[in-house]
C-alpha cells in the first residue's frame, strides 16, 4: 500500500476521529497557533459518553471549553503552562498546573512519567513524499506523536509548511481529519511608551552579531523595535514572534555571526498572526526544532552573545523572580526563562536579561518589592539574575551583595516607591539608612 492509500484510507471527519479517545485517556493537545480547535470541538460533543479524560497541553489559543464547570468528572486539564483560557479553572480546582522547564517535558512522555494515549494537532497537507508538517508549532508535539498509542491529525490546507525537525510521515497518524481554516492568532500587543522606554534600555546590552530569544507581549515587541541600527543579528529562542519578520526583512536579522545554526532562525514554535505565518511558509531561513533542543541550556550557551530576554510578575530587593505566579494563584508557568537565563550566562559574552515595567495596575503597585507575595514561586534564582532592566534603567546583580543588589534595584524602581523599599531593606540590614538616599 502506498502512502496515498494510506491517507485516504484514515481520512475522516472530527466526529468519527475523536472515537478513538476512550473513558480515562490522557490526551496531548498541540499548544498556540497550531492549536487544533476542530478536534477540541469534536472531543467535548462527546463529553457525555466519555469520563476522566486528561487532556494536557501548554499555552492553547481559543477558549478551553473542557475546563467549563459542567464538564468536571468528563475532562480534566493538567496545564504545563497556562493562559488566559485555563487560568480560572485552575484557580477554582477544575484544573491541575505542573510547574515544569519547558525543556523536561518531552522527557515525561519519553520516560513513562506521564505517558499519552492520544495526541491532537494541527499539519499541513502531505508532500509528494506523504510528509505533513508540524507547521507553525513543534514545542513537545513531535516527541508526544512518537510517544502516543494514536495520533490525530487535523490536515488544514492553510497550515504553513515549515522546515526542519517538522515533519511525520502518514504512516505514522492514525486519522486524518481535512480542514481549511484561518490558524488561530495572538495579534501583536502595541506597546506602550513605557515599554518603549525599557525596550531602548534593553536595546543598549545588544551588540552586534547577538543571538536573541526574544520573549511575548508588548516589551518584547518594543525591544525588537529598537534594533533598527544593530547588525547581524540571530535567533535562538523557544517562541518566535511577529517582530522578527520585519528585522529580517531588513536583513538586521540574518544569522550570519551565530556561532550554531549560521543563517537559521532557530525556534520551537511560534505565537503571532498571519504576516509571521506567511513568512515562515517554505522558508529555509527558520529551522523548527523539538523545545527539549531549543531550551536546553548546553544548547543555548553555545550560542556566541546570546541575549536571552525574559520577563517578571515580581522581584523581589534580593533579585529573586518571579514569573509564574500571582501569590498562590498560578499565572503562567516556568517555560523556558531559567534555561535561557543560564544558557546565556554560559555563553561567550552572553547577555541573561529580565526585563519589565516597574509598576502594575496602572501604576498602583510597584513590581520591584520587598520581598515576594506569599506563595509566590521562584522561577530564576537570585545567583541566577544578571541584569535586571526596567524603563528608569539597568541593574546588575551578579556577584554583587545584598546591600548593592538592593541598591540597584531601587534605583530602578518607580520613584513613589523607593522610599518604601529603602525603609525595607534599612529595616532588613541591606542597607545603612545613611548610604540609601533616592530622588
Amino acid at each position: 500500500m502506498n502512502w496515498q492509500e494510506e491517507y485516504r484510507g484514515r481520512r475522516m471527519s472530527a466526529a468519527q476521529a475523536l472515537k478513538f479517545v476512550r473513558s480515562g485517556d490522557r490526551v496531548w493537545i498541540q499548544p498556540s497557533c497550531g492549536t487544533p480547535k476542530p478536534l477540541i470541538d469534536a472531543l467535548v460533543a462527546r463529553s457525555a459518553e466519555l469520563f476522566d479524560v486528561e487532556l494536557v497541553h501548554m499555552k492553547t489559543l481559543g477558549e478551553a471549553t473542557y475546563t467549563r464547570p459542567e464538564y468536571e468528572g468528563h475532562f480534566r486539564h493538567r496545564g504545563l503552562f497556562l493562559g488566559d483560557n485555563v487560568r480560572e479553572a485552575v484557580a477554582a480546582g477544575r484544573a491541575d498546573y505542573t510547574p515544569i522547564f519547558l525543556s523536561e517535558i518531552e522527557g515525561l512522555f519519553e520516560s513513562g512519567a506521564l505517558p499519552l494515549d492520544v495526541v491532537l494537532m494541527q499539519v499541513s497537507p502531505p508532500d509528494a513524499h506523504g510528509f505533513v508538517s508540524l507547521s507553525t508549532t513543534v514545542d513537545c508535539t513531535m516527541t508526544a506523536a512518537r510517544c502516543a498509542k494514536t495520533v490525530i491529525a487535523e490536515v488544514n490546507d492553510r497550515a504553513p509548511r515549515t522546515h526542519g525537525d517538522t515533519s511525520i510521515h502518514v504512516s505514522q497518524i492514525s486519522a486524518f481529519v481535512e480542514t481549511s481554516r484561518q490558524l488561530l492568532e495572538l495579534p501583536t500587543e502595541p506597546f506602550s511608551e513605557m515599554q518603549m522606554k525599557v525596550g531602548r534600555n534593553v536595546a543598549t546590552l545588544i551588540p552586534d552579531g547577538a543571538t536573541l530569544q526574544p520573549g511575548i507581549g508588548g516589551i518584547s515587541e518594543a525591544v525588537l523595535h529598537c534594533l533598527q541600527d544593530k547588525h547581524d543579528l540571530g535567533i535562538h529562542t523557544e517562541m518566535c514572534p511577529d517582530g522578527v519578520v520585519d528585522l529580517m526583512e531588513a536583513g538586521i536579522i540574518n544569522g550570519a555571526r551565530k556561532s550554531l545554526h549560521r543563517g537559521k532562525a532557530v525556534a520551537a514554535f511560534v505565537l503571532g498572526t498571519q504576516k509571521l505565518f506567511d513568512y515562515i511558509h517554505e522558508n529555509p531561513s527558520f529551522e523548527f526544532r523539538s523545545i527539549s533542543y531549543t531550551n536546553d541550556p548546553f544548547v543555548v550557551a553555545q550560542n556566541d552573545r546570546m541575549v536571552a530576554i525574559n520577563s517578571a510578575l515580581q522581584i523581589d530587593l534580593t533579585g529573586q523572580v518571579c514569573a509564574d505566579s500571582l501569590g498562590t494563584k498560578p499565572y503562567s508557568g516556568f517555560g523556558g526563562q531559567l534555561d535561557f537565563i543560564r544558557g546565556a550566562a554560559r555563553s561567550r559574552g552572553g547577555v541573561p536579561i529580565i526585563a519589565l515595567l516597574s509598576t502594575a495596575c496602572r501604576s498602583a503597585i510597584s513590581r520591584i518589592v520587598p520581598v515576594l507575595e506569599p506563595g509566590a514561586g521562584v522561577v530564576t534564582s537570585r545567583a541566577d539574575v544578571h541584569y535586571v532592566v526596567t524603563e528608569h534603567g539597568v541593574a546588575y546583580l551578579h556577584g554583587k551583595t545584598l546591600r548593592e543588589r538592593s541598591e540597584a534595584l531601587i534605583a530602578i524602581a518607580d520613584p513613589r516607591f523607593q522610599q518604601e523599599l529603602q525603609d525595607f531593606a534599612v529595616r532588613a540590614h541591606y542597607l545603612k539608612s545613611q548610604t540609601a538616599a533616592y530622588a
